[in-house]
């Protein structure tokens, strides 16, 4: 429907523009066109509505439904128009209601029909702009010697998701995990592996992930109540960052022993992340210093070498300043990420080539990214026409509403929260087949048991506006009712259970005979359309709630369709067309939990 809406569009403007023309009023066309056409308020409605005769009456001083008749009468002299509308019509103080044609919404379904991507635009790169189709997306972000909890969850099931619908489009995306592999943290790790395995550092390898967070734990508890061994840590930091052989090996032990967990998690969630740390960038922080002193950006504050930003002041009012090297020598976070984005926009050999690179972390860092993001605008690492976002997000809770933990108080890790997920999806599937009185063997228990669980725990999250803390609740993401997971897969079997059903051969290429006629047909066909906007949308403000909660829409809408129409019992041209209408419905849901990261299923 984007190349329809499109179209109607630019059509809708030429009368516009011509109306204004004829009452010397053109200057008002750059403001008026703005969200010219948008979706109708109801479906009953039209398919599109345009306003634009309110705004005009108080330009012309005239009623605004005379001028909508006049708006009517310049529209339908257009070619353009008549071959897409099937009726404007004036409602309310002086709306324009747009029916679209029948047929042209047919060609459209058989347009998607036999579209891989369901309708989906691919994007065209611009040759003469110069620019790459590269998207970067930094998520995920989990810390060396630290387990993954659930507040790593909602950054890299959205960064996953966000990066798959970016692919979808035709970008080539390059996923980067930002891992939290250096600073002043491993001079106290390194101290305390040295002081246990001083005589074999290999066998810190035999370690599992659990041992090494209890021993960061500790290293943490001596770095904080012995001094001797703080003295020692940080000096540590000193011989690691200038590269002394026996701390490296150390610092190579702890990253590896704790990238198999991460691996892991990664595996069992379908994750494709390249890993990049911030020891990446460790050969170009000095560079940033130098690069912002030339460029005369960079202030000393109190020994501080830092940006005084605008419009961030702190809790005096005063200008806040982004720190870029502390007053010992050392750097931060601010001077690690300023390097990674000069990188990411630098060409090749010396960066990623990258035209918009995508930040996914949680809403406590928002500031941090403006500082940054700010300064390096200031020092035009951003080149002209790329861009860079800030996604952030809120906190899962639990549902007392409070931060989601353990009963004894710690955070939850990420993967025994997943296990608990698949448990209870077995548990609520065996309790199904015992009620149906129904035998799966132990290989389709176990599988959709796994899809339903993780797919469950995605989809609870991403269906959500990701700006809000949103409460976790096992019982309401896996309920076969309501905006889940496990509904969307429900209609997604009930699909693949008309295709067992039906001994009848067509040709979903073959769309001559295709036609619609039920009230119940047409409402799925107008749901169906939406998807490439709804793909769209999320491109450019990257909420993938908006995805969720259409294809919850969309699963209504079929679902009604299959409860009011049959569709194996009709005559043959019938039935071609309602199981040419299931097939998109189950392209257009694959497709769209593929791009939420869920597996799908053809029995559940």
């Amino acid at each position: 429907m984007l190349i329809i809406f499109k179209e109607l569009t630019k059509q809708f403007e030429k009368s516009l523009l011509d109306s204004l023309e004829k009452n010397d009023k053109k200057g008002e066309f750059e403001i008026l066109r703005k969200n010219l056409i948008t979706q109708s308020s109801k479906e009953e409605f039209g398919d599109y509505q345009c306003n634009v005769c309110l705004s005009l009456s108080k330009i012309y001083k005239k009623n605004p439904r005379d001028i909508s008749t006049d708006l009517i009468n310049l529209l339908n002299k257009n070619k353009s128009i008549t071959k897409l509308c099937k009726s404007l019509e004036i409602a309310g103080p002086g709306f324009i209601n747009i029916k679209l044609k029948d047929e042209v919404l047919i060609n459209e379904i058989k347009s998607n029909i036999q579209c891989q991507r369901a309708g989906v635009p691919q994007i065209k790169k611009d040759l003469d702009s110069g620019l790459s189709n590269k998207v970067i997306v930094d998520f995920s972000s989990p810390n060396i010697a630290k387990e993954m909890h659930v507040g790593h969850l909602r950054s890299t099931i959205i960064g996953d998701s966000i990066s798959r619908i970016f692919e979808l489009r035709g970008y080539q995306v390059l996923r980067l995990n930002h891992v939290g592999d250096w600073g002043t943290q491993f001079g106290m790790l390194i101290t305390q592996l040295k002081d246990l395995y001083s005589n074999n550092l290999e066998e810190i390898g035999n370690i599992k992930i659990s041992d090494l967070v209890e021993f960061y734990k500790e290293s943490k508890k001596r770095f904080d109540n012995e001094s001797e061994f703080q003295k020692r840590s940080r000096e540590e930091v000193v011989k690691l960052q200038s590269g002394d052989i026996k701390s490296i090996k150390a610092w190579k032990l702890l990253c590896d022993q704790s990238r198999k967990e991460f691996d892991e998690i990664y595996r069992n969630l379908k994750i494709k992340i390249e890993e990049r740390g911030e020891s990446f960038y460790n050969p170009f922080l000095k560079s940033v210093i130098e690069d912002l002193n030339f460029k005369k950006i960079l202030i000393e504050d109190q020994g501080a070498k830092c940006v005084f930003l605008d419009g961030m002041t702190n809790k005096e009012g005063k200008p806040l300043p982004l720190i870029i090297q502390k007053k010992d020598g050392g750097f931060n976070y601010a001077t690690t990420d300023l390097a990674a984005i000069r990188y990411r926009f630098n060409k090749p050999p010396d960066g990623d080539d990258a035209s918009r690179i995508i930040y996914v972390t949680d809403h406590g860092q928002a500031n941090h990214f403006a500082g940054v993001f700010q300064v390096a605008k200031k020092a035009k690492w951003i080149p002209d026409n790329c861009q860079v976002d800030h996604v952030p997000f809120g906190l899962v809770q639990g549902i007392d509403g409070k931060k989601l933990k353990t009963r004894e108080g710690e955070t939850i890790r990420l993967k025994d929260l997943l296990k608990e997920a698949v448990r209870r999806a077995k548990e609520d599937l065996l309790k199904r087949l015992e009620d149906e009185n129904r035998y799966e063997t132990e290989d389709f228990i176990t599988n959709t048991s796994r899809i339903i669980g993780l797919g469950a725990v995605k989809y609870a999250d991403l269906s959500q506006n990701r700006i809000t803390n949103y409460q976790f609740s096992f019982d309401k993401m896996l309920s076969l009712n309501g905006n889940t997971a496990p509904y969307l897969l429900y209609t997604l079997v009930r699909i693949a259970g008309i295709n067992r059903k039906n001994d009848f051969f067509y040709d979903s290429k073959d769309c001559q005979y295709i036609n619609y006629e039920h009230k119940s047909e047409w409402k799925l066909i107008r749901k169906l359309l939406k998807f490439d906007e709804v793909i769209i949308s999320i491109e450019k403000d990257l909420m993938p709630n908006r995805l969720c909660n259409y294809l919850f829409e969309l699963c209504q809408t079929f679902n009604r369709f299959y409860d009011q129409v049959p569709i194996l019992k009709e005559e043959k041209y019938k039935k071609i067309s309602r199981l040419n209408l299931c097939d998109l419905t189950a392209k257009t849901l694959k497709l769209s939990l593929e791009l939420l990261g869920i597996e799908t299923l053809e029995r559940m």
